[in-house]
């Protein structure tokens, strides 16, 4: 049987005060909390539809996936990401950021890819997916990331963009415990290079308490939360702290979650529905008011 990854009463009250205390602070700095859908949840809708339905669902913008398989090819970039932009402001969305499979200057269409985003207005990208090299020193392996990420930070700073580093937990990857993106990370511009903190994969490094010290090291280069997996108490905690920091430097959160509609990419009105749970989830663990509207809407799915 697979598990029930909808949110149910008991794991919206779980959050509680932690959550209030995230919206009390979320609402001073920004007045409204923007969320924004990650596309590759949604690629059973393409061109206006994609538009149309994250609309409909309620997110605030789309996290537009610009990789080989996404909603943008990289080698169509210039061709085809103005058009989705310009569908998907239409709808009164917007465009926060893209998620592409750049890990350096080397990468195919990494600067095809920044030109478009500075011609659109985009800011902010994610990129990395570095791993470890098992028979070589770990230190000297940072070490040998600095020149590689010095220079897409300077490429960035050409475009005014920033690139955030996705966390993702797992064996042999860069990123994984923080500490070393902090290494790579602290002499840099946090305006041109940054960290994408994925609170569920920071929990699963850290449950009992080392995302504490993970977001914590973060510092200024801090540039954007992915919130996923939030059936959990430590992920509770987690998304509360990382909002109130995102929040106070204007940063987008971005729906990232294992859900039903992702597993095969359900077409039918499940397949949505299960996206605008995540909608509406998503605003929950950061704002009392979404927590006391969806705690009633999700009373008896206990």
């Amino acid at each position: 049987m697979q598990p029930d990854n909808s949110l149910t009463r008991r794991v919206l009250l779980a959050g509680g005060s932690a959550l209030a205390a995230a919206a009390a602070d979320d609402k001073a700095a920004s007045g409204k909390l923007k969320v924004a859908i990650f596309s590759k949840h949604l690629l059973f809708l393409k061109g206006d539809a994609l538009a149309a339905g994250a609309a409909e669902i309620g997110f605030d913008g789309i996290d537009l996936a610009v990789r080989k398989g996404g909603h943008v090819e990289p080698d169509r970039v210039r061709e085809d990401l103005p058009k989705l932009v310009a569908s998907i402001r239409q709808h009164g969305l917007e465009v926060p950021m893209l998620t592409t499979d750049i890990a350096d200057t080397e990468s195919p269409y990494a600067e095809d890819i920044l030109k478009s985003m500075s011609e659109l207005g985009i800011r902010h990208y994610r990129w990395g997916g570095f791993k470890y090299e098992t028979k070589r020193s770990l230190a000297q392996q940072l070490e040998d990331l600095k020149p590689r990420v010095a220079k897409l930070a300077a490429l960035n700073s050409k475009y005014k963009a920033c690139a955030m580093y996705h966390t993702h937990s797992g064996i042999g990857l860069v990123g994984a415990s923080i500490w070393d993106l902090h290494i790579v990370l602290k002499d840099l511009d946090p305006q041109a290079v940054g960290v994408n903190y994925d609170v569920g994969h920071a929990t699963i490094e850290g449950g009992f308490g080392g995302w504490i010290n993970s977001f914590r090291i973060t510092g200024p280069h801090l540039r954007g939360v992915a919130v996923k997996n939030a059936g959990r108490g430590a992920v509770l905690r987690a998304v509360a702290a990382s909002l109130r920091v995102s929040a106070r430097r204007g940063g987008w959160r971005q729906v990232d979650a294992d859900h039903p509609a992702r597993r095969g990419h359900r077409r039918d009105e499940a397949g949505l529905a299960s996206v605008a749970n995540l909608a509406e989830g998503s605003r929950v663990v950061a704002q009392a008011d979404s927590l006391r509207r969806a705690s009633a809407r999700f009373a008896g799915r206990d």
